[in-house]
């Protein structure tokens, strides 16, 4: 029986162990991570359409030729860095108050759009592209990120209509378009500009205005 038991253990035990990453796979990790860190910040302050290859291998310090072996185009780089957006969407969604009200859920995740942009950190990508249309809806990681996010706000939509804290005669997918138009709002970066705001302030302004609307 002892013995039996200490094989389970070690089964176990061999089950948790963790895998050994080799250095160059460590050191491909890490370029990868500065090449997508990179582009986001290189589409939050030109967009795609104005940022080039070139532009991201030289932030990264590599020549392109090392750049297209993990991103193959300028498309995939840009779906990359939507990737990483919606990967750092889900841990705040993970990290709101499950009791919190579904009104005051949105509008947490309406304020960290908006300071990503504020910030820099926002990708801005254009609504009418062809070829990047046809990679994002070809990345499944992408897809499987924008349909988590989604869900888990479109719940929260449907339940502040229920409530009472939505018109629930706006169809809910309006809600959410208007929810993610946010991240990409020209009125931050205008008022941004005038210097006569904080970022703070200019968030809770256009939360106001997003949620309660223009009328006294």
């Amino acid at each position: 029986m002892a013995s039996s038991l200490s094989s389970r253990l070690g089964a176990n035990n061999a089950i948790a162990a963790p895998v050994k990453v080799s250095f160059k796979a460590q050191m491909l990790q890490a370029r990868e991570d500065a090449i997508v860190e990179a582009v986001n910040r290189l589409l939050a302050e030109k967009g795609f359409d104005l940022m080039t290859v070139d532009e991201v291998a030289a932030e990264v310090g590599i020549a392109k030729a090392s750049l297209y072996k993990h991103f193959p185009s300028k498309e995939d780089l840009a779906a990359a860095a939507m990737v990483r957006v919606l990967a750092r969407a889900k841990v705040l969604l993970a990290s709101l108050p499950a009791n919190a009200r579904p009104i005051d859920q949105l509008k947490a995740v309406v304020r960290w759009m908006m300071r990503l942009q504020l910030a820099g950190e926002m990708p801005s990508l254009p609504s009418q592209n062809s070829s990047l249309r046809a990679n994002l809806m070809a990345n499944r990681a992408y897809l499987d990120g924008l349909l988590q996010v989604s869900d888990h706000i479109g719940g929260w939509i449907e339940a502040a209509q229920a409530d009472g804290s939505l018109n629930p005669a706006l169809p809910p997918i309006l809600v959410l378009y208007t929810v993610y138009s946010r991240a990409c709002d020209p009125v931050l970066e205008f008022m941004q500009s005038s210097g006569q705001h904080t970022d703070e302030e200019i968030v809770e302004f256009v939360v106001t205005t997003c949620f309660d609307g223009l009328r006294h």
